[in-house]
């Protein structure tokens, strides 16, 4: 083993841990704008191993893609949403973490058995440099241009919802404030400036 190939290992091994110590608290911290800052980190480890695997243009689009567009829209949506409400404990909880640790163990198996009999044939010709750019921009715009639209529509769409949500002031109780249900109350607006 030479001084690239235990760079490489050392690099992996680094990425690995952080890709995983960041996933488990994503899911396991109760404030959800840590788990927000975390999927970032999430994000930018899965870049680490992009640049470990020769594919820089992948690793700069994860990055630009995922952290500087989902992951901000996603602490965007968190922060407009200013709901405050008090923690009600949910009974039988215990019932509802069997059943995602239950998931969670069927999902891994499932996937451990998908890569342990998946034969990892290396192609005799890897598409590297500007030869992998010309080849991802071709399959890009023929074969995953629908795919791309129908996620930048659905980000929006999100975007919007967050941005309604923000504004409702409160849903109406009795029938007839129902009538308007297409208008939404503002909350009144401070004026920021100072007077004339």
């Amino acid at each position: 083993m030479n001084l690239a190939e235990g760079v490489q290992i050392v690099s992996l091994g680094i990425l690995a841990f952080m890709m995983l110590a960041t996933s488990l608290g994503v899911v396991l911290l109760d404030n959800i704008v840590y788990s927000a800052f975390l999927l970032g980190g999430v994000f930018i480890s899965i870049s680490g191993l992009y640049i470990l695997l020769n594919a820089g243009f992948v690793a700069a689009a994860q990055i630009l893609i995922y952290v500087g567009a989902v992951n901000v829209l996603i602490l965007f949506g968190i922060m407009l949403v200013n709901k405050r409400e008090d923690f009600n404990p949910v009974k039988n909880a215990w019932l509802g973490r069997a059943a995602t640790a239950l998931v969670c163990v069927g999902l891994f198996g499932l996937l451990s058995a998908m890569i342990l009999s998946t034969p990892w044939v290396i192609s005799s010709g890897p598409i590297a440099g500007d030869a992998a750019l010309v080849e991802i921009g071709k399959h890009f715009f023929s074969d995953f241009l629908l795919p791309f639209e129908l996620a930048s529509v659905l980000l929006l769409m999100a975007l919007i919802g967050a941005i309604v949500l923000a504004r409702r002031e409160f849903l109406p109780d009795t029938a007839a404030e129902r009538k308007s249900v297409l208008t939404l109350p503002e909350r009144p607006r401070e004026l920021t400036g100072g007077r004339r």
